[in-house]
């Protein structure tokens, strides 16, 4: 081939390129030219106009081509809060369903029957009770203390009405203080001991009944 034929094709390749890309950026131009805006106003009016109108903004705004195709969407606020809310609402259910595929899963390796549930559910609710019925004593002692603590400010004042009793000594009015105020300790702690046999008990027939549903499930 001749050098001269050589830069003939040189020369033709570089107009046809030069010609797609000028074709290419006529027809990227006129797929943006002319597009328009709609939404609605507050009473609900179609609005649409070659420029984003006023009253569409902060509206649901749609953005179309010459060809009425919707190129874009522009939320308003409440939709980007409503848009939010849902991932929200869906990542929470998603992380609901793996926590409770996890327990299942731990459910299903921890124990072999609903007896062996049952047994440990039998052995911390006597541990409970155990503390509890310490508490108990520990507060009757407690009373027996106060009682006798009574006994011996009942001639001092303000206990005793004599009019030459001596005042209250400082540490047997500490001592009565402090036996109130433990035995006032004593008795949230038993209120506290109640709610968690409650809560035990009711986390343990949630599992037993949980244990059941998973055993029916599998195949036998």
């Amino acid at each position: 081939m001749s050098v001269m034929n050589m830069r003939l094709r040189i020369a033709l390749c570089a107009a046809l390129l030069a010609a797609t890309g000028v074709a290419a950026a006529q027809s990227k131009q006129g797929s943006t030219q002319g597009a328009f805006y709609r939404c609605k106003d507050a009473s609900g009016k179609p609005i649409v106009a070659s420029s984003m109108p006023p009253e569409c903004r902060g509206r649901d705004t749609e953005v179309l081509n010459s060809s009425g195709t919707v190129i874009e969407t522009i939320d308003s606020d409440v939709t980007r809060e409503r848009k939010a809310a849902q991932a929200a609402e869906e990542e929470r259910q998603l992380k609901e369903r793996n926590e409770q595929m996890q327990r299942d899963r731990v459910l299903l390796e921890t124990y072999l029957s609903v007896t062996d549930i049952e047994r440990l559910r039998d052995q911390r609710l006597e541990l409970l009770q155990a503390q509890y019925r310490v508490a108990e004593q520990h507060i009757a002692t407690l009373h027996e203390r106060l009682n006798q603590l009574r006994q011996q400010s009942a001639r001092f004042k303000p206990y005793s009405e004599a009019p030459n009793a001596p005042p209250l000594p400082e540490h047997l009015a500490e001592a009565l203080m402090n036996t109130v105020r433990s035995i006032e300790v004593d008795r949230a702690t038993l209120e506290t001991n109640k709610k968690e046999q409650a809560e035990l008990s009711a986390k343990f027939e949630r599992d037993i009944k949980r244990f059941r549903e998973l055993k029916a499930l599998q195949p036998r």
